[in-house]
């Protein structure tokens, strides 16, 4: 009942007389004006009557003005409009109802009046109705007690001197208009009347007024719909929302105490009531760090905490941003409601402006009080930065600048250690005692550099035990740089066979190629380790290797690091093969497949390089096992191309039997196709259960083995042993079919458990694994599905030749005649790009796409290659003698390293200030001149190897200047493209500890600043100073009233017009019914008695059925009368009649008297029939006309 909102409650009592009074007003002087009008001029009347209507409510609305508000009673102009409106949209359509007055103005007065009275009684007793039926509403759903509090009740002795002004606190509503100048529209309706009253006239007199009267409503209904009808709330209510401050900055028992005084706080000042009550105020949390989320959102109840705030496992903490929780706030606050913020912070703000925001909120009308969290001052040291030259070369002396903030006013005592970091080791450049002064200290370490690469530079402060440092968050700091030189190689070789390539390294070496190793057992950690060189090469290395415990794999991290590399900071990346290279080395499927100009799979079917994979898991009983299953089987269906076959066996709990995870054609081994998704999403679903057999499951996955047409058959097994072993047949079978199996041993429960599945391995030609750390395991499944992989391996010897339209390219100059034999190489095939340039072939398989021995092409600011066969320990060995072998492999290398800048004169620059990193580059010709109107732009990445955009425009000749946010600490690598071609200009900055950690005092000016702003309709918030601890938060509460009102009413509206949009169409429907439908009344008082009398089983009266049988018989006797008298006046009408017709009025008076009324007399013979003669001769005249008429027929 969302209508009840547009009557308070409050004010029924005024309301009632208000609407009663209006009632009798302009229904009396509307009737007096028709009846000393409508005799004259009845058109006059049906024009006047609704501006009269109208006048007389004009200035009722003023008269109740000069009356009521004296006594206290008024509500307002715009409640007594509301009110009128209301009157005029539910209870005046009965202002036309169709009492029947005299016409004649001698009827007189009396009787006229006494119809207007009659008229009068129905709306108002419609509108007593009306308001018993609010009362009883509003009793059922606040109960009594809550109803004579809303009502007033309590204080109704105190009628005129406190009731009903108190009703100037109660929530005002009223309605308003989106766009009023459409209530002009209004104007028409008298229109309306009087064109329709004639075109209506077929209706009759009484249902021409109700269509009328029903059609105007329905336009007004519209016209008000069409004007933006909104009801508009003024409230009473109070949201206040606490921000909490949880940085670093403030110490964990003031944040602690912050709750504590939030709950107390809430509990001791807010209003509390009924939910429908105008004063029940809301409390909502918002805690905020380097951003702001909502702990608690504003709702009508006391704060409840338990422990920790749910909110701090998501937000960071590093830095403090005032602005962002005032803004969250503003959004989280409702519209029924004044509203104020209450801030409990230390005011060290280091991200946003507050100040400027908090102003916007003042203009809003939002208050803000502030609890100001005091620090004690305290000895502080920070590592402020480390600052390097921008310009380094090799071999030039440089000077590393460490800055050291001392913030205490004693000199403080400590080492101060530096060091330089090069691929991945520290290298100390000075360790010293020092004594740090009160302000700045600035330490220089001289040295130089000899090998051109990216060099991470930390500096770190140690104080002496009663130094008396408070934070060691802010002790340390880093530095990037990058030193250029010529191009360096860095060359990844697989640990098991670290000297595989070292001939090929010492051929490059003879050419001035600086070449660096680095085993898969011990990769590069970070993006900055690999600035220093210019082409990264993965020489037949697989993405894991080793075995058991020493498994090792490239993470997900570091092959991001090398594409990045690649696409953005512009260095070569090559792929050299071997048996653990492409995809038999297990990197299908990985960013660095999409970087390479070929794919590693084998999507040709005409080329039998098909493998089948059966996983068999069994439930491991180790600490989230599980999971660690799901994620080995989704990395060994990841390794399998798409014209491999994979299964998958596990046992149900529900069925109580091993089961295929899927089926395709009643298969469970299928082939992978363009199922790897759905093969991925059922295994984040799949639940293994503890297998009881090995003997069942095995004995499915031999029986799918032995028809499957793959050339290569592995099966992997990871079990804690337990299960029954498998019987001898079946592994005899498994022996004839040529399957291999691996098994993987975790949580097994001893010696014999891990013997059985070190048999299996045995027995079948696999290799066992005893794994302790559960971390190993997808390392060891992705070894083992390179098992899978071998068919993508040709070996055969043939001459591989080049193709014909690559013989001009760079890596092929000055390379003539045939190309050795090779013995062998790895299938892959070529992307379907135009950028892909295949260099070499091999003629076997037979499918060019999948014969490539070299390929290359450009993958964003840098080139990678391939080179599909070894580099000569395998299947190469005929090269090594070849005379073009160093110049091959040089020019291949060259190609892809990454270009150097011949033109132009760049230097970077860089600063870090409120959490952002500015970039400025400055571009100078070779003869020193300004470089201008670049296109430059940067890209980079931040320490979690997230991409970063940089916008680079120019402010001043040569000087070019981009700024990223830079809201990590640690190293953040650029590259900028200077839009001149060439390589991008590479740099580095390190971002250091947060601003969090500075800080050692409150910021009084912000805390002060806060809390002076005035509210727009209100009162300047309030500083609530004292110390913030558990023990002090009642006597913080004391000092002021959070939900106090003094400020502005919230002022709300919503729209209504659908209501009225929807009222106007039932309106229109009765308006069609009074048009469309005739309605007879006549039964209604027989239906009534009818009723009655059975009600009280009372038989009907008899006189009243014999009364209507005598008038029926009456009606059937005069009837035959007159036809007889009307026969006989047809051919004799000169027969006079002796008894004269009765009067049709006295039969019927005598058939509807008393049941003592004789009957009447039957007509006398004389009088009824003619004398014989007469008779006679009647007929004889008849009978001879008949004749005649029979003899001379007429013509």
């Amino acid at each position: 009942m969302a209508w009840l909102d547009y009557i308070r409650l409050d004010t029924i009592p005024v309301s009632s007389l208000v609407l009663v009074g209006w009632l009798l007003v302009t229904g009396s002087i509307g009737e007096l004006w028709r009846l000393m009008i409508g005799p004259r001029s009845p058109w006059l009347v049906r024009v006047s009557m609704p501006l009269v209507i109208v006048a007389v409510a004009v200035g009722a609305t003023f008269l109740s003005l000069l009356v009521l508000r004296p006594l206290g009673l008024w509500m307002g102009f715009g409640k007594a409009v509301d009110y009128w409106l209301l009157v005029v949209l539910f209870l005046a359509p009965f202002d036309i109802w169709p009492v029947p007055w005299n016409d004649d103005p001698r009827a007189g007065w009396r009787a006229n009046l006494r119809n207007v009275g009659l008229k009068l009684l129905l709306p108002i007793v419609l509108a007593v109705i009306g308001l018993a039926i609010l009362w009883l509403y509003s009793w059922a759903s606040l109960g009594i007690h809550n109803l004579l509090i809303r009502l007033r009740m309590g204080r109704f002795a105190l009628w005129f001197s406190e009731w009903f002004v108190l009703t100037k606190d109660f929530d005002a509503d009223r309605l308003t208009f989106d766009q009023p100048w459409l209530l002009l529209l209004a104007l028409g309706i008298p229109v309306l009347f009087f064109i329709s009253y004639r075109s209506l006239a077929a209706l009759g007199k009484y249902r021409r007024v109700f269509a009328l009267g029903y059609r105007g409503r329905v336009l007004l209904l519209m016209i008000l719909a069409l004007a933006g009808v909104q009801l508009q709330k003024i409230s009473e209510r109070m949201t206040v929302m606490y921000l909490l401050d949880q940085s670093e900055s403030i110490p964990k028992p003031v944040r602690e105490a912050m709750i504590q005084f939030v709950m107390q706080d809430v509990d001791a000042h807010r209003h509390k009531g009924d939910l429908q009550s105008a004063t029940e105020d809301k409390a909502g949390v918002i805690v905020f760090g380097r951003e702001a989320t909502i702990e608690h959102p504003p709702f009508a109840d006391s704060i409840r905490s338990v422990g920790n705030l749910e909110s701090l496992f998501e937000l960071r903490t590093d830095a403090t941003n005032i602005g962002s929780a005032l803004k969250l706030a503003q959004a989280a606050f409702p519209e029924d409601s004044a509203k104020r913020i209450v801030i409990i912070t230390d005011g060290n703000e280091n991200l946003g402006d507050s100040r400027t925001i908090a102003s916007g909120l003042a203009e809003n009308g939002i208050g803000i009080d502030v609890v100001a969290v005091r620090l004690s001052a305290r000895n502080e040291v920070a590592v402020e930065k480390v600052s390097l030259p921008s310009d380094i070369r090799r071999g030039q002396p440089l000077e590393a600048r460490i800055v050291v903030q001392n913030y205490g006013e004693q000199d403080v005592k400590g080492r101060l250690r530096v060091v330089q970091n090069f691929n991945g080791q520290d290298n100390l450049l000075q360790e010293s005692e020092v004594t740090l002064k009160p302000g700045k200290n600035v330490f220089a370490v001289q040295h130089t550099i000899d090998v051109p690469a990216g060099y991470t530079y930390g500096a770190r402060f140690i104080p002496d035990a009663n130094a008396g440092d408070a934070m060691e968050q802010n002790n340390s700091a880093t530095a990037f740089t990058h030193v250029r030189g010529k191009g360096r190689v860095l060359m990844i070789v697989d640990a098991e066979n670290p000297k595989e390539f070292d001939p090929l390294i010492g051929r490059l070496g003879e050419l001035n190629m600086e070449v660096d190793t680095m085993p898969s057992d011990n990769l590069f950690t970070s993006l900055a380790q690999l600035q220093g060189y210019d082409c990264i090469v993965l020489a037949n290395v697989a993405r894991s290797s080793g075995g058991d415990e020493n498994a090792v794999a490239f993470t997900d991290d570091q092959i991001a690091m090398l594409v990045r590399n690649t696409e953005q900071f512009g260095c070569g990346l090559v792929m050299i093969g071997g048996p653990n290279a492409f995809g038999a080395g297990g990197w299908a499927n990985t960013e660095i497949e999409k970087a390479m100009p070929v794919d590693f799979q084998i999507k040709n079917s005409k080329v039998k390089a098909v493998g089948a994979l059966v996983l068999l898991m069994h439930a491991c009983e180790i600490p989230d096992g599980n999971n660690i299953q799901k994620k080995v089987a989704e990395e060994s269906v990841k390794v399998l191309g798409p014209m491999d076959y994979c299964g998958l066996l596990q046992w149900e709990n529900f069925t109580g039997g091993d089961n295929w995870l899927w089926f395709h054609q009643g298969k469970g081994l299928v082939r992978v196709g363009e199922r790897q998704k759905e093969m991925a999403s059922r295994i984040g679903r799949m639940t293994p259960g503890d297998m009881p057999d090995f003997d069942p499951a095995m004995t499915k996955a031999i029986k799918e083995f032995e028809t499957n047409p793959a050339s290569v058959k592995h099966m992997i097994v990871i079990s804690d042993g337990d299960p029954s072993p498998p019987s001898g047949a079946i592994m005899q079978r498994f022996k004839n079919a040529s399957v291999t199996v691996s098994t993987v041993a975790i949580g097994s429960h001893g010696p014999a458990e891990s013997g059985l599945l070190q048999r299996i391995a045995n027995q079948t030609g696999g290799k066992y694994y005893a794994v302790n750390n559960p971390k190993a395991i997808p390392k060891i499944f992705q070894r083992e599905s390179r098992r899978v992989a071998r068919p993508l391996i040709l070996e055969e010897r043939f001459q591989p030749y080049v193709v014909p339209e690559a013989r001009a390219h760079e890596m092929l100059q000055n390379i003539d005649g045939e190309l050795p034999e090779l013995t062998g190489f790895v299938m892959t095939t070529v992307k379907e790009n135009p950028l892909v340039e295949v260099l070499i072939r091999s003629p076997k398989p037979g499918e060019d796409s999948n014969a490539t021995i070299l390929a290359s092409w450009t993958y964003g600011a840098g080139k990678t290659c391939v080179f599909t066969s070894d580099g000569g320990q395998r299947w190469a060995n005929s090269w090594t003698d070849w005379e073009n072998y160093n110049k091959f492999y040089s020019q291949m290398i060259r190609w892809a390293m990454r270009p150097v800048n011949e033109a132009g004169k760049f230097t970077i620059a860089t600063e870090v200030k409120d959490g952002k990193v500015k970039v400025v580059v400055t571009a100078l010709k070779e003869d020193d001149e300004f470089l201008n109107f670049l296109n430059m732009s940067g890209v980079g990445a931040d320490p979690e190897l997230k991409n970063l955009q940089l916008s680079m425009q120019q402010e001043a000749p040569g000087r070019y200047v981009g700024e990223f946010d830079a809201d990590k600490a640690g190293s953040y690598l650029l590259a900028i493209n200077t839009g001149m071609g060439g390589a991008p200009l590479l740099t580095g900055i390190t971002v250091p500890y947060s601003a969090e950690y500075r800080e050692r005092e409150s910021n009084e000016a912000i805390l002060t600043s806060l809390a002076s702003y005035k509210p727009k309709g209100g009162e300047a918030g309030k500083l609530i100073d004292g110390p913030l601890m558990k023990e002090a938060v009642p006597e913080l509460i004391k000092q002021n009233d959070t939900f106090r009102r003094t400020l502005q009413k919230a002022n709300s509206s919503q729209d209504i017009w659908p209501a009225f949009l929807l009222l106007a169409g039932c309106v229109f429907l009765a308006d069609v019914f009074v048009r469309r439908v005739q309605v007879n009344f006549e039964w209604v008082i027989p239906g009534i008695m009818w009723t009655w009398h059975r009600l009280l089983r009372r038989e009907p009266a008899i006189t009243a059925d014999e009364r209507m049988d005598r008038l029926r018989n009456l009606k059937a006797t005069v009837s035959n009368q007159l036809d007889e008298r009307r026969a006989a006046a047809r051919f004799e009408p000169q027969v006079e009649n002796d008894a004269p017709a009765r009067d049709p009025n006295e039969v019927l008076r005598e058939a509807t008297a008393g049941g003592n009324t004789p009957p009447i007399p039957p007509p006398s013979s004389s009088a009824a029939a003619l004398p014989q003669t007469e008779q006679e001769s009647y007929t004889e005249r008849l009978l001879a006309a008949k004749k005649k008429l029979r003899k001379d027929p007429p013509s």
